[in-house]
């Protein structure tokens, strides 16, 4: 195996996790929208839903950068992965930017009219895009380190309802249950007053949810496929998000937050683990699965990838840092003024 395979088999990991650990906060704020949005009359819930979509407004349309960066590198450095991986999630991915265009629609739109049934009908938008997208990129991703019917040709097999099999479907539910539970903690570290002792509540709750979620999901992937690594990044993983709960009982959202991300990552590296050597295994008996050897590109193509990706990735990596420590204060509702339609 050539070590530029290796390599960017793993880059294409640390971008999902990126993803996982980025999006992955703003899609459980914009989920957590009906519940901690929720205030004691129509001004208050207009104030804590905007404070709660203030918080990831400089953020979100950076973050999914990262989900578009791992799909052109998976493009790029492992054609086969990606020609089948998108013929057979088809109508799965599909649904991801739907739910993607739509939500960030609600956040582009919401404030354009000073009107209550207009900024409902988009947080209906935010909320379901902010619901659908995680779930469903839980499943594929799922999918992908599960198996999935390729022939000897390895083309795909199967239908929509085979994606739709208990595993994948219990690792979008983890995937969702984990974006909230980031999202709670993120909510507690950048937000002051009522807003915050709610996310704290809710965000222990949640994090037990996704405790027991991510053991099943994570042992059942590691019994079907796991090796040593991805065990112990499994156990890693759980460590984490048991201090992640500890840490936010008591108020230590900073490390609340830090411990979700860590909880994010190396459940991505378990995956990605579990994975190796294939990058898309196939579970018919006479099937050809794709391997990190024979889908990836020619090594030149890796070469001239390397090289790009070594002076670019510290720039994005240095302006996300910058932007995060820019617009790193708290905020309550007493920073928000009345709403003013934009014209």
């Amino acid at each position: 195996m050539d070590t530029l395979q290796l390599l960017w088999f793993g880059l294409i990991g640390l971008l999902w996790a990126g993803y996982l650990v980025l999006e992955g906060f703003d899609f459980g704020v914009g989920a957590l929208l009906p519940s901690l949005g929720a205030g004691t009359d129509a001004e208050d819930t207009e104030k804590r839903r905007r404070v709660m979509l203030t918080t990831i407004g400089p953020h979100w349309d950076g973050n999914e950068v990262w989900l578009l960066t791992a799909g052109g590198a998976t493009f790029a450095a492992f054609p086969e992965w990606y020609a089948t991986m998108f013929s057979a999630f088809y109508l799965p991915l599909l649904l991801v930017l739907v739910a993607l265009i739509v939500r960030n629609m609600g956040f582009e739109y919401r404030g354009k009219r000073d009107d209550a049934t207009w900024r409902k009908r988009w947080d209906i938008a935010i909320i379901g895009g902010s619901v659908a997208a995680p779930l469903l990129v839980g499943v594929a991703l799922t999918n992908v380190v599960r198996g999935v019917p390729l022939d000897a040709d390895s083309e795909y097999a199967g239908n929509l309802f085979t994606l739709l099999n208990p595993l994948s479907l219990l690792g979008g539910l983890t995937v969702l249950a984990l974006s909230l539970t980031h999202g709670a903690f993120f909510l507690a570290l950048k937000t002051s007053g009522s807003i915050r002792e709610d996310a704290r509540r809710m965000g222990t709750v949640l994090g037990l949810v996704t405790a027991g979620l991510a053991v099943v999901t994570l042992l059942w992937l590691n019994v079907a496929t796991g090796s040593v690594w991805s065990w112990v990044t499994t156990v890693v993983a759980a460590v984490a998000l048991l201090a992640a709960i500890y840490a936010n009982t008591q108020g230590r959202e900073g490390w609340a937050f830090i411990g979700t991300a860590v909880t994010a990552a190396t459940a991505v590296a378990t995956y990605f683990l579990a994975l190796y050597p294939d990058v898309m295994p196939t579970t018919l008996a006479g099937g050809r699965s794709l391997t990190i050897e024979n889908a990836s590109s020619s090594p030149l193509t890796l070469k001239i990838m390397t090289g790009a990706a070594l002076v670019f990735t510290p720039i994005v990596l240095l302006y996300t840092a910058y932007t995060y420590y820019t617009f790193r204060k708290r905020i309550g509702t007493h920073h928000i003024p009345a709403p003013v339609a934009v014209k």
